[in-house]
């Protein structure tokens, strides 16, 4: 447990320091259609840890998504490949509204974490190893990675819950925190 709260406390630092750096330099507020104003109050209210939030749970959910998109011709348990289905939809909502929020905050996406490998996001090598694989093979490297993802997830999200700012990604945060519960929760039942 302790280990684990080290790794949560040095994610928030990480991604905070890429979210300043981020915010610092390059974030230009949103204008289009909408008042100068109304565009600066809407950027101004997201802070830091919203920002490294949004821009840390896209990556994460697209390396999930394309997990679950292999699972239709790899996977030997139908069980599993329905999990996977319906993982892989509410990743897709999840991202739309991601992008949304990270549109809304007025930060350009420069994807910071392309290319990272870090806890709870789907390794590059994960996805090689999956893509290569069939059957229970494959089904037991979906359902571990998956279960690292909605366990990293949630944690993160309490991380935007307790230090966000912006109501959109605190309500984001809130939705995905309890979806995941109820994922690994189905993964528990496999």
């Amino acid at each position: 447990m302790q280990l684990r709260r080290h790794v949560l406390t040095l994610w928030s630092v990480c991604a905070a320091a890429v979210a300043l750096l981020v915010v610092g330099c390059s974030v230009q507020p949103a204008t289009s259609g909408t008042s100068p104003g109304v565009a600066a109050s809407r950027t101004s209210a997201f802070n830091a840890t919203d920002t490294a939030w949004i821009l840390l749970m896209i990556p994460m959910a697209e390396r999930a998504r394309q997990l679950t998109d292999l699972a239709p011709s790899r996977s030997a348990d139908p069980a599993v490949a329905a999990v996977a289905e319906k993982t892989g939809s509410t990743l897709r909502e999840d991202l739309s509204r991601l992008r949304a929020a990270l549109r809304l905050s007025g930060v350009p996406d420069t994807r910071p974490h392309e290319g990272h490998n870090m806890p709870g996001m789907v390794g590059l090598d994960t996805l090689e190893k999956a893509a290569a694989t069939e059957g229970q093979a494959f089904d037991r490297i979906l359902t571990d990675a998956l279960r690292a993802h909605f366990t990293q997830s949630r944690m993160l999200c309490v991380g935007e819950q307790n230090q966000g700012r912006a109501d959109e990604p605190k309500e984001l945060a809130a939705a995905i925190a309890k979806s995941t519960r109820q994922q690994l929760s189905e993964l528990d039942e496999l």
